[in-house]
């Protein structure tokens, strides 16, 4: 097994929760696409951080207006990760979303929405690592849906 297969594997075994990170182009036009690359990192001021690979077909719209919506999914949203993992394109077509306080694309009935603004993006390895300021925040209710070892899973 190689090294980077290895790697893969040991991070594999760290749970995560899983949301779709969104924003909107300059366009209008609104994107976004699954992760389990985020991580709070400072309370004050309110930090958070997302990492989006390089061979990501949406990353230049992060840049475009400074402004992106983590939305943080319920243990029911399993089939919406998937089509924002795998859907090439018209990943929001169907999907109930309002535009938040910053314009990003926030989807009804996530778990919890945090609004951020871009503060520093930086590359990393095969990944631009974004770090944003929450601006505006909401929290549901519900269980968060798990990602582990490869597959969906909630908490026992």
């Amino acid at each position: 097994m190689s090294s980077a297969a290895l790697f893969r594997l040991a991070c594999g075994r760290f749970a995560t929760g899983v949301a779709v990170l969104a924003t909107r182009a300059a366009d209008g036009i609104p994107h976004g696409l699954t992760i389990n690359s985020f991580s709070s990192i400072s309370l004050d001021p309110p930090l958070v951080m997302v990492a989006i690979a390089h061979d990501c077909s949406i990353l230049e719209h992060f840049g475009e207006n400074g402004f992106y919506a983590v939305n943080i999914l319920r243990e029911e949203q399993i089939d919406l990760s998937i089509r924002f993992a795998e859907l090439p394109e018209g990943r929001f077509t169907g999907i109930a979303w309002t535009p938040g306080l910053v314009g990003a694309p926030l989807i009804e009935d996530a778990l919890a929405v945090l609004e951020c603004r871009t503060v520093q993006s930086v590359e990393v390895g095969d990944h631009r690592v974004l770090i944003g300021e929450v601006v505006d925040m909401r929290i549901g209710d519900g269980r968060p849906l798990v990602f582990f070892s490869g597959g969906y899973t909630g908490l026992m």
